[in-house]
């Protein structure tokens, strides 16, 4: 059973990651054919950020789609099959109520809000050139973050947090805002992070990764097959992502890989464990909160310019070389994690 369950995980990587593979260069002659290009807004604000950004402009963004249609499009595929052919194909179908609805559902409805705001950018419609204001991306994962915390609180009663070697602890009604917390913050994170060739694509790998061996361990197989579509799919994307970029992944992939993670740690109780598994994650977030409020409280900036990773491009640090040690600092934490998630599990 367990053999077959890790067999079953990989095929479905592999077949995500053929699939995104084939898919990628088609979808990339359809951005560059009708033009749907980055467009850098010069600012005062931004110096550094134009200086060595500009020359990405009209480099193709939404390439985030490929990520998110290829594991609903596999989900809906198998799903289909399964259903008209008496269960031939229920050892691929990965669509399960208790399991996956919830995640699958905040992947597509969080992708379609990005592809939206990608678009408005694209065509320099709306405030700034276009696109939304933060405030509005921060009110948008508000509400989706709140809908989650209903569900979860009222229709599946989760009230509990899990504490690395303390174990679980009813927190209650605080159960809303902090679900509210997680996803915000993961989302918002993500959008951050997303700022240059292949950054967000690698490090929601590891996270992804890390999550995949969570849910397999939890023995809640569905979510690992899910999440390991996720998986396959961000490999194939980062073929192409990799610098210097074809395409950016846009908000359409940040907004839904952010919140699509938020909700998976808490399906799996491992929400003290997302500093970790998305260490980069943090990092850019917690850059961008320190640089806003030093501006505001005492007129002066801690970085050069943030988030963190535009920071060391201004020390000088070619923006791949600022990737791969990201990645490896990922790759680290995201081990250290799970060596805590199995300890605190076995010992």
């Amino acid at each position: 059973m367990v053999i077959a369950q890790v067999v079953r995980i990989l095929v479905l990587g592999g077949i995500s990651f053929l699939v995104a593979l084939i898919f990628t260069p088609i979808f990339g002659r359809f951005l560059h054919k009708h033009k749907l290009g980055k467009q850098i807004r010069a600012s005062e604000a931004t110096p550094i950020f134009t200086k060595f950004h500009q020359k990405k402009e009209g480099v193709p963004t939404m390439g985030g789609v490929i990520i998110w249609a290829t594991v609903l499009g596999l989900a809906l595929i198998f799903f289909l099959l399964n259903r008209f052919f008496d269960g031939v194909f229920n050892y691929l179908n990965f669509v399960d109520r208790a399991q996956t609805y919830l995640p699958i559902v905040a992947l597509l409805f969080a992708a379609l809000i990005g592809l939206v705001d990608d678009l408005l950018g694209t065509f320099r419609i709306g405030p700034n050139g276009g696109g939304l204001r933060l405030t509005h991306k921060l009110i948008i994962f508000a509400v989706i973050a709140a809908i989650g915390a209903w569900w979860f609180y009222f229709k599946l009663e989760w009230t509990t947090l899990y504490i690395p070697f303390v174990g679980n602890i009813q927190i209650d009604g605080w159960y809303i805002p902090f679900f509210m917390f997680i996803i915000i913050a993961a989302a918002f994170s993500a959008n951050e992070t997303d700022g240059l060739d292949g950054l967000l694509g690698g490090v929601s790998l590891f996270a992804f990764a890390a999550l995949t061996v969570v849910a397999f361990v939890l023995h809640r197989y569905h979510l690992a097959a899910f999440s390991s579509t996720i998986v396959g799919a961000l490999l194939a994307f980062l073929w192409f992502n990799i610098y210097p970029a074809r395409f950016f992944m846009g908000d359409t992939g940040s907004m839904s890989l952010g919140i699509t993670l938020g909700v998976m740690t808490m399906l799996t109780n491992t929400a003290l464990l997302l500093p970790l598994f998305g260490v980069i994650l943090l990092v850019e977030s917690a850059s961008v909160i320190i640089q806003l409020t030093s501006k505001k409280l005492f007129k002066r900036k801690i970085f050069l310019s943030a988030p963190i990773h535009h920071h060391f491009e201004a020390r000088g640090w070619p923006e791949s070389q600022v990737t791969m040690r990201f990645w490896i600092i990922s790759a680290v934490f995201a081990g250290l994690g799970l060596i805590i998630f199995f300890l605190a599990r076995y010992l």
